[in-house]
């Protein structure tokens, strides 16, 4: 590289450097809303805790299957959703026995998208805020803890987050079924 062109990206480089060691503010409102939910880069590196759940992987997600009361599955992958219905554009698979509220992850929602979400969750647990959920989507994805953070916020109690998903439920070879939204009102 020319020394000239090197002396110009320098300063470039340091900037972008101090800004990523920084976390300024700009970026934290590119990747976060102001109430704290993820909305943007929702396929990357997901943290290792959420408050108000407890992470489960593979082998703790089945053992919790096996017990009473059973959790409900919720996947929350998203699907294209135009003039006011999902297309189905490719083939979705997900748990046995999972209930697909497709979108709920997002980190903003509309309010028709909010009481979707809120509709479903109250018909799946009878209205009882201590039903155990189980929320996932594919590994590396955000729009699980999402789903997680804002049913907490609605007074679900035992909360589950399956982390890795549906990626790590079918690297252990376990049995997928095809899936179909829940249908949007």
């Amino acid at each position: 590289m020319p020394r000239a062109r090197r002396c110009l990206l320098r300063p470039a480089l340091a900037a972008l450097s101090l800004n990523l060691l920084l976390g300024t503010a700009q970026a934290d409102t590119t990747l976060f809303s102001a109430d704290g939910y993820r909305i943007s880069l929702y396929r990357s590196p997901t943290p290792d805790q959420l408050q108000g759940a407890t992470i489960v992987d593979t082998p703790a997600l089945q053992a919790l299957l096996e017990q009473n009361p059973r959790p409900v599955l919720i996947d929350v992958y998203r699907r294209q959703w135009l003039r006011g219905q999902f297309i189905e554009d490719q083939p979705h698979e997900n748990l046995p026995g999972s209930h697909w509220l497709a979108n709920t992850g997002d980190g903003e929602l509309t309010p028709q998208w909010q009481d979707y979400f809120a509709a479903n969750l109250k018909k799946l647990t009878a209205g009882d805020p201590t039903q155990p959920l189980v929320f996932y989507c594919r590994s590396d994805c955000w729009l699980s803890w999402n789903a997680v953070k804002r049913a907490a916020t609605m007074g679900y109690k035992t909360l589950y987050w399956y982390r890795d998903g549906l990626d790590a439920w079918q690297a252990a070879n376990l049995p997928v079924s095809p899936a179909l939204p829940e249908p949007f009102p």
